[in-house]
Order: C-alpha cells, then structure tokens, then sequence
C-alpha cells in the first residue's frame, strides 16, 4: 500500500485502518498483539500520520486498546463481553420491530443484493469457511442495517457485528466442531424482513441470539474447567 497518485491522506487512513480491521477479522493479528504506529507505517511503507489517525479510529471502534507507552493491542474480548454485546444487539433490533412506526424502509433494488449476500453468507457457513463467512455476514449486516431509518441505530448494530466477530473468530478457528456454532438463519431472516412478518422476525433473532448464548455458555464451561487446578495425585502410604 502506497499514498501515490490521487489517493488523499483521508483514503490512505481509511485503507489502512479497513486493512488491518481484515487482519484481525482474518485472525492474523490476535487478541492481544501489540504494536505501534512506526511498525505498521513501515510495513506498508507510509508516513506515521495516516496510521496513528487509521489506529485511532480503530480504537474508537472498539478494536484496538491503546497505551501511551506501550503503543496499541488488538483487544480482548471475554465472555461476559461477548454476552453483552448479544443482549445489546437484541435490545435494539427487538425495539426496532416492536413497534408499527416506520422505523424500517425496505427497498426492492436493494433486496436483491442483500438475499445474494444472505445465499454465499449460509453457504459459507454450512461449508465451515470462516474467512468467506465473515466477509458475507458483515456485508449482510451492513446493508440490511442501511434499511434502518436511524443512522445511530444502524452504525451502532455494525460495530457489535464486527466485535462479536474479533471475540469470536480465534476461538472458532480453534474449535474442531465450529460447525455446530455458526448461524445460517441469513436468508429465513431476510425473507421475514421482505415480507414485513415482525413476528417472524422477532422468531429468528430470537432463535439467533439464543444460539450465540449457548455456544457463550460452552465457552465459560471450557474456560472454568482449564482454570480449575489439577487434583492431586493421593499420597502414597508409607509401609508399617
């Protein structure tokens, strides 16, 4: 990545902070990492300005903890983070449906795009690919957010989708049975939006969230068990 041509200072910082949002979505760059500005300028051979403002805009978005002198660290997210940021999640979009108000503007040029998002996003996920299930699912969220009459709304729903999926990612990439962890619900989703079924809706978000929490509740029960210490072997007797 270069800042050649007619690419601003603002598009090489956006650029920047999109590249290294893929590498901690991707798992390359895991909870915990370190590095500074001077670092990452150098590896994609820019000044230190457009990183430090692309870094802080990450932190802002919740993906990257900073330290005044030990640079900036992909953020860990825990368990009980990952539970919050579902019951927030559900909070939102079970207050957007609840209501009749027009809080939800479905478009039909855009509904074409997001049912092809929805299709490679279930296939992906029924295939177990991570790195093509994550590009999808965002880009699911995203537009479907768009419908959303409140930008606040729609920018806050985005950022939990990409900070469920940091917690998530290593530890599914981890995980011989993720298979049984990811949702494919995209497409039953979408349909009940399209048809302006509020109660299927609420169904399948329900059912989404309720998926998300056990495999939440897995993670702690695997956790527990891998801080709990080791029994000890029972002394042996020592003879009369």
């Amino acid at each position: 990545m270069c800042a050649s041509g007619g690419v601003t200072r603002s598009t090489l910082r956006q650029q920047i902070a999109d590249a290294l949002r893929d590498e901690v979505l991707a798992g390359r760059l895991p909870p915990g990492r370190e590095f500074t500005v001077k670092q990452i300028a150098e590896q994609y051979g820019v000044s230190a300005t457009p990183v430090r403002e692309a870094l802080f805009d990450l932190s802002a978005q919740g993906l990257l903890a900073s330290d005044q002198h030990r640079g900036f660290q992909v953020r860990e997210f825990t368990v009980a983070d990952y539970r919050s940021m579902v019951e927030a999640r559900s909070l939102v979009v079970e207050g957007i449906f609840r209501s009749p108000g027009d809080q939800v503007a479905t478009r039909d040029d855009a509904m074409a795009s997001i049912r092809r998002r929805a299709a490679e996003a279930v296939r992906a996920a029924k295939g177990g690919d991570l790195d093509v299930l994550i590009g999808y699912d965002l880009r699911f969220w995203r537009e479907l957010g768009a419908f959303v009459m409140n930008p606040y709304i729609s920018d806050f729903l985005t950022k939990l989708r990409v900070q469920a999926w940091v917690f998530a990612v290593h530890r599914l990439r981890g995980d011989e049975d993720n298979g049984n962890w990811l949702w494919f619900g995209h497409e039953e989703l979408v349909e009940a939006i399209a048809r302006g079924d509020r109660d299927q809706v609420h169904a399948t978000m329900r059912s989404y969230y309720a998926h998300a929490l056990a495999w939440a509740d897995r993670l702690a029960e695997e956790e527990a068990r891998d801080r709990a210490p080791a029994a000890q072997p029972a002394p042996e007797e020592t003879p009369a």
